[in-house]
């Protein structure tokens, strides 16, 4: 499934991406991370690219650095619903580890960037010999249970604009910057709900003053004041991340401005 197309590879193909910008990689301890790096591959995530589909067997695990990866439900009629995203934050492929071998959910890159891949073999491996990596991606695997159980919440309590609102914030808070790049369409699918919908909430948030829409740009002006427009889940799901995943110097270093297309 490839929704937008392939982009052209342009500022993904840059060299130079550390490890590091991974939080969960980050924050292991440097020799292991040293020694993991002859089992780690730097890949372009290009927007639309699958990087597992449910029921089928996953080969790798990805650690995004730069990019985000929407994990969604797709229904028998092809409609798909987000119930949880992944960026620097984590790793897609928990499945790997649990012991499943395949994907529950799908996962699409929606925002274009880099990230690592590791083979099911070396990961395996690397879970049994490294007491801290086991440690971090169990830890990551509760606070992605916290996200989707809130995701579940939120679809069924609160309006699409809070929706909306909360979306924006966890999107952009895997991204350097506050501006999107990505279609209301896009957006609509990626929470269930019409685009008429988005529309609506769309420029109430505008009307607002908190975000600016224009031919596909999504700019967060008032971050605070969106807080404020959000559900409790926004806040919920990030205090929960934070605690179990707290940053590490060497992820709070790695910054990497890019420009996120789809």
């Amino acid at each position: 499934m490839n929704p937008s197309g392939h982009a052209s590879l342009g500022p993904w193909l840059s060299s130079g991406i550390s490890a590091t910008k991974n939080h969960l990689l980050a924050a292991l301890p440097a020799d292991e991370l040293s020694a993991m790096t002859a089992d780690l591959e730097l890949v372009p995530m290009l927007p639309g690219d699958v990087v597992g589909s449910s029921g089928q067997a996953l080969s790798h695990a990805y650690f995004p650095a730069t990019a985000v990866v929407s994990l969604h439900y797709v229904s028998d009629a092809g409609m798909l619903t987000e119930i949880a995203d992944v960026g620097h934050e984590g790793m897609v492929g928990t499945a790997l580890v649990l012991g499943g071998g395949s994907a529950t959910s799908s996962a699409l890159v929606k925002i274009g960037g880099h990230g690592y891949r590791l083979a099911r073999e070396p990961l395996a491996n690397w879970f049994t010999r490294s007491e801290m990596l086991r440690s971090l991606l169990l830890r990551y695997m509760q606070a992605l249970i916290v996200q989707v159980g809130q995701t579940a919440v939120c679809y069924r309590h609160h309006t699409i604009e809070q929706q909306l609102s909360r979306w924006l914030l966890s999107t952009s808070d895997r991204m350097p910057s506050s501006e999107l790049v990505m279609t209301q369409e896009l957006v609509a699918g990626l929470l269930g709900v019409r685009r008429e919908s988005i529309s609506q909430a769309a420029a109430k948030l505008s009307a607002g003053g908190y975000i600016r829409y224009r031919r596909g740009h999504i700019s967060i002006l008032d971050r605070v004041g969106l807080q404020t427009r959000a559900c409790e889940c926004y806040a919920v799901v990030k205090a929960e991340t934070q605690r179990l995943l707290p940053r590490t110097p060497a992820a709070d270093s790695s910054k990497h401005i890019y420009k996120a297309n789809i």
